[in-house]
């Protein structure tokens, strides 16, 4: 679908071309297009657009600050470095609507309580970033992204101030973001595990308007103080273009996915191998591979998102401690029988068991809001390299204790 958006803006731009040197009438109508979340990952969040219907001069355009595409090349690695680039695309808001019908989401419309010289300027606003050299921009989820932007071309076209109501309604862009994902998803899971403590500071009020239902409640209820000295709403009115129907959806309700329920899932399995290991006297290093493989490549994420990511949410992650990026280092030469490698690997598994409980503590006194199911996998890894260093341990020491 996003693919045809772009296309539209493409086979449209000879008629915006024309657009911008036609006069719009004083009667011309421009509002806050909101959609609600859909089921995709990109769609979780909602999305923010403003349309401009003017009967007089047969126009009725949206502006939309969500244009992308998955094609573009690096597409998925960039948006991990935060190097993401969207565009403002203007097409009919008869092509506009389809998507979010499509998808079941509801659209609302907030006639925005602009006199002629206000329509005129956001207008002008709208244009001026439409145009080539400008409609290009470095997309960031929270800070300025599809819905940010509109906000910020309403504001800059008043002339006033505008008053949004003190609000008690105070979370954490963390918070803000499980709000539109839920607590115990995968998709929650993996941001929690990517972000750091950055997402735990609370958001203020301008910047929980990242998310298109939020500015569009804060909207609902503003005020704009006139140089004039009078006041007037922001919003004179708001209507549903789009109403979502009652559609039967298969129930996820099955707990075994649930990442809490899984992971102590794999807890309890892990606790019964170590038990069994500790009988037998021999690691199951099949276990600590798969292990040790898989939270080295999640560490590897981290780090690089860490290091090199402009995300400012993903900065400073105390995930790391228990994603050590070398484990996937240790998940191979743990097979190799060298008494010599095999020493150096001991030393290693202490200052990684001293990384577990790191992060125990990190968890224990909410350094960083860590997801409820890192703490069995925490758990779980801390079991299985004391098990493993325990028995390399004795391995390595034997021939001294049989002095």
């Amino acid at each position: 679908m996003r693919k045809i958006f772009i296309l539209a803006c493409i086979l449209l731009s000879t008629f915006f071309a024309k657009a911008q040197q036609v006069i719009i009438s004083d009667s011309a109508q421009i509002s806050l297009i909101t959609c609600s979340p859909g089921e995709e990952a990109y769609e979780k969040f909602g999305h923010t657009a403003i349309r401009i219907k003017d009967p007089k001069n047969n126009i009725d355009i949206t502006f939309n600050y969500g244009i992308f595409s998955f094609e573009s090349s690096d597409f998925y690695l960039k948006f991990i470095k935060g190097e993401t680039d969207y565009q403002l695309g203007v097409y009919e808001t008869t092509n506009f609507l389809p998507e979010y019908q499509s998808r079941n989401s509801m659209v609302w419309e907030q006639s925005l309580n602009l006199n002629p010289t206000e329509r005129r300027r956001l207008i002008n606003l709208l244009l001026e970033n439409y145009a080539p050299e400008n409609r290009v921009y470095r997309y960031n989820f929270v800070f300025d992204n599809c819905a940010t932007r509109p906000r910020d071309k309403v504001l800059e076209s008043l002339s006033g101030y505008i008053k949004f109501l003190p609000n008690n309604n105070s979370k954490s862009f963390r918070q803000w973001i499980g709000v539109y994902v839920g607590t115990d998803t995968w998709l929650k899971f993996g941001i929690d595990v990517i972000f750091g403590m950055e997402a735990d500071r609370i958001a203020s009020q301008s910047e929980s308007m990242f998310l298109p239902e939020v500015l569009m409640n804060e909207f609902e209820a503003a005020q704009v103080e006139m140089t004039t000295g009078t006041v007037k709403k922001l919003v004179a009115e708001k209507r549903t273009l789009v109403s979502k129907t009652n559609v039967a959806t298969a129930s996820n309700s099955s707990q075994i996915l649930k990442p809490t329920t899984f992971s102590i899932l794999l807890l309890i399995i892990g606790a019964l191998l170590t038990v069994w290991d500790a009988k037998r006297r021999r690691p199951s290093k099949w276990v600590d591979t798969t292990l040790l493989t898989i939270s080295g490549i999640a560490g590897l994420i981290v780090f690089y998102l860490m290091a090199f990511s402009s995300h400012p949410l993903v900065k400073m992650n105390f995930n790391i401690l228990w994603l050590n990026p070398l484990n996937i280092v240790l998940g191979g030469l743990i097979w190799i029988k060298s008494v010599k490698l095999r020493r150096i690997l001991f030393f290693y598994e202490v200052f990684n068991i001293a990384l577990l409980i790191g992060a125990l503590v990190a968890f224990a006194i909410s350094a960083q809001v860590f997801n409820s199911a890192s703490f069995p996998l925490i758990v779980l890894l801390l079991m299985r390299a004391s098990s493993w260093s325990g028995y390399t341990k004795r391995k390595l020491f034997k021939k001294h204790r049989d002095i």
